[in-house]
């Protein structure tokens, strides 16, 4: 257990932390190789989950893998190159992945790990404030929080196309405490990736890791000032 009432602010990963990982981008890559296949009339899924870092048979992304870790927009850059890599001309892969390209469907695919209104009320009940920091860009990671009843108890959210560096980089908590007027000793990150747990040690602030994402308890363990199964073990009388 954490000691909460040493702390000011909780800042949450999204995918593998508060929703399963491999639900949501599992089921986008899949559905992403479909599209361009569609679109070219190629075969192209095995070359694509190879790229991605996806694994179709154990239907899992792989951890630390380009799929776990890299932002929307730099997927899009490595799509257009594996489509041109396949022959295609710039202007013909251009067309193909205009036609593909989606954000994974933040409420479809959204399989939350735990009771997130009652998580996050739970916490600031003990007088946290609380936070997500997220590779995800903002207006999915908001509609994913609003379907999940969960918006209203979020205070602050820093994401992928805030235009400050990302994870393992410690902007993004530092963003937050800018925010709630904290210091980083002040405050918990909690993640389910090894980046996760390099951002709070670069920030200044406790690292807690889960392993309901993707990362082991050893990949995670050396990492992290704190390990647990996942986000219900920080809050007492956690419901079933």
């Amino acid at each position: 257990m954490v000691d909460l009432t040493r702390y000011r602010t909780i800042i949450f990963d999204k995918d593998g932390t508060l929703l399963d990982f491999n639900a949501m981008w599992g089921g986008w890559v899949v559905a992403l190789a479909a599209r361009l296949e569609a679109a070219t009339g190629l075969p192209l899924a095995a070359e694509l989950f190879q790229l991605m870092e996806y694994d179709p048979a154990a239907r899992s992304v792989v951890a630390g893998g380009r799929l776990a870790l890299t932002p929307m927009t730099e997927l899009r850059v490595y799509t257009a190159e594996f489509l041109r890599g396949r022959g295609l001309p710039p202007e013909a892969a251009q067309t193909a992945l205009a036609a593909a390209w989606h954000a994974p469907d933040p409420v479809v695919l959204a399989r939350p790990l735990f009771d997130l209104a009652w998580l996050f009320g739970r916490l600031q009940a003990y007088g946290l404030r609380v936070a997500v920091a997220t590779r995800v860009d903002r207006a999915s990671t908001a509609a994913t929080l609003a379907a999940n009843g969960a918006a209203h108890l979020v205070n602050v959210l820093v994401c992928a196309d805030d235009g400050i560096p990302i994870k393992p980089e410690p902007e993004m908590v530092w963003e937050v405490c800018r925010a709630t007027r904290c210091q980083p000793i002040e405050c918990i990150m909690v993640g389910d990736a090894v980046v996760d747990m390099q951002m709070a040690r670069a920030a200044g602030c406790l690292g807690v890791g889960v392993l309901s994402g993707l990362a082991t308890s050893a990949q995670l363990g050396p990492w992290a000032d704190v390990l647990l199964n996942n986000v219900a073990e920080l809050v007492s009388g956690a419901p079933a």
